[in-house]
């Protein structure tokens, strides 16, 4: 049985490693520290630790100035928060600044569970992806969210991290490679390509595997970088499979599907579904029961690589 690891554990973790080689590094939470695990950054370094207490935007406009003044912030809180409540510090202070600012934002999607719609940010990705310069990131697991704090850190300029709530199969093992700006091809086939990110990305697998069995083989691609996004890849699955379909727990409208599909248009235009939330709020559930409701499963998948396959040419 898979290893699971929440995102947000692994997130914390590598703050703590971060830390402890790079002086610049802080953190600021918004009262939520033991949820974002920022905690642990916080009792090994209290002198770089702000606690900002329920207060979003100075959150926000508090690691702009600590970005200004040559340090690498990590600014941490829910993804409703940091993405919806600070969005004008974040669109004016940080990224209109070209701020080197980390927005490290966890508990995003349906699979926040009980806490319902108002807490289950499916709006995130795309109003962080419209921001100019704005670097978007949506690992898959927990190896991947280390590696995507740790390249965040050594990049100059605004990154908006987005990290879930539960524990989830880990995917990829410890020589796995990341880079911003760079998708993973995790299978080949040439029936289609499923581009998927975040917690998506396992179930993608699974759909792979469950049209294998079935005759079609598809590829995959883990395009955690949102933006800027990974234009070959793209092109190359488009042009080789000649079908495309996306998988994300954001909603279907400005994220990772209508990222894919710009390109798409632009460059390759072949049919294409999108799999994610259709453009409505969450609700309260089990993370399951949620994924399950709003069709985010490997069956959901591979039923929608079947519908663009008998599109094809």
């Amino acid at each position: 049985m898979a290893v699971k690891k929440a995102t947000r554990d692994a997130y914390g973790e590598t703050l703590v490693e971060l830390g402890q080689a790079n002086p610049d590094i802080v953190v600021l939470d918004a009262d939520l520290s033991a949820s974002t695990k920022t905690a642990g950054f916080a009792k090994a370094f209290p002198e770089r630790f702000v606690q900002m207490g329920i207060a979003e935007q100075d959150l926000i406009g508090t690691a702009a100035g600590l970005a200004a003044a040559g340090k690498i912030p990590f600014a941490s809180t829910f993804a409703v928060f940091a993405a919806g409540r600070a969005y004008d510090q974040i669109r004016n202070s940080v990224a209109y600044g070209k701020l080197n600012v980390k927005i490290a934002a966890t508990h995003a999607g349906v699979t926040v569970g009980e806490d319902g719609g108002s807490h289950q940010m499916l709006e995130d990705i795309a109003l962080m992806r419209a921001l100019p310069g704005m670097t978007v990131i949506v690992p898959a697991d927990a190896v991947e969210t280390r590696l995507a704090v740790k390249a965040a850190a050594e990049y100059k300029g605004p990154v908006y991290l987005r990290m879930g709530r539960g524990a989830w199969p880990v995917i990829f093992s410890d020589d796995h490679e990341f880079e911003i700006g760079k998708a993973a091809q995790l299978r080949d086939g040439d029936a289609a390509t499923i581009i998927a990110c975040g917690i998506m990305v396992g179930e993608a697998l699974k759909a792979a595997d469950m049209l294998e069995a079935e005759g079609l083989k598809v590829r995959v691609l883990d395009m955690a970088t949102i933006k800027p996004i990974d234009v070959k890849a793209v092109v190359k699955a488009a042009q080789e499979t000649g079908a495309v379909v996306t998988a994300e727990e954001h909603n279907i409208v400005g994220g990772l599907g209508g990222a894919v599909a710009e390109v798409l248009v632009e460059n390759c235009p072949v049919p294409m579904e999108r799999v994610g939330v259709k453009d409505v709020f969450g609700q309260s559930g089990t993370p399951d029961q949620l994924m399950e409701y709003y069709g985010l499963t490997a069956k959901e998948i591979a039923a929608a690589v079947k519908r663009v396959v008998e599109r094809k040419a």
